[in-house]
């Protein structure tokens, strides 16, 4: 394959600005060649691939807890009843706490900064069996991303104190999110492999099988 033509094959069907974005990073011949025998449609996915690899986002915090490590920090908020902790939204955000005291609860979203490379079927802290990554919530992920439901006590400038903490100290702070009964609690029906384990949570501690 020539490289026109390629670079045909490979720009059919994107918009302008991945026509843009691809520009700056042409293929050679032996790129096009690895393309020869594949569907216009396989090319555009695996230059999507390149294009999307990487979703950068901004640390807007750090997260406080007893934890310093993550062997013995409990793996949800459920199992960490009482435990205080505090979460430092850094100066350029604080605007954005207005208004949040007003909630009981809070989402946190961070980041799983202590975690090794993930594996896509694995054994969770709570089974003896391996399951896929997807179904459990262990830190090794593909996008190591973690949430937590949290109890919220006071604001006070740019420091929030909370309570139910099962985070390590230091984390990473992605997003704050305020926990709304009516938007986030739904009626569960089944709950897959955990079903005969979640009486376990309130004793079940990380174990650090996850620590890189």
């Amino acid at each position: 394959m020539d490289m026109g033509s390629c670079v045909s094959r490979l720009t059919v069907g994107l918009n302008w600005f991945y026509l843009v974005m691809f520009n700056s990073r042409l293929p050679n011949s032996t790129y096009c060649r690895e393309f020869d025998s594949k569907r216009t449609d396989e090319v555009l996915y695996d230059i999507i691939d390149v294009i999307m690899d990487e979703v950068r986002y901004k640390t807007i915090g750090l997260i406080h807890s007893p934890f310093i490590r993550p062997r013995g920090t409990p793996i949800q908020p459920a199992g960490a009843e009482g435990i205080d902790g505090t979460v430092e939204v850094f100066p350029q955000y604080a605007g954005g706490l207005k208004d949040l005291e007003g909630f009981s609860h809070l989402i946190l979203v961070y980041h799983f900064h202590l975690s090794k490379p993930p594996s896509l079927v694995v054994r969770p802290y709570m089974d003896s069996e391996a399951h896929g990554v997807f179904a459990m919530r262990v830190p090794s992920r593909p996008n190591p991303i973690g949430i937590s439901v949290v109890r919220l006590t006071k604001v006070k400038e740019n420091v929030l104190y909370i309570q139910d903490m099962d985070i390590v100290d230091g984390t990473p702070l992605l997003d704050i999110k305020p926990y709304v009964p009516e938007f986030d609690t739904r009626r569960v029906t089944k709950k897959g492999w955990l079903s005969e384990k979640v009486g376990g949570l309130s004793t079940s501690r990380d174990d650090g099988r996850f620590v890189k």
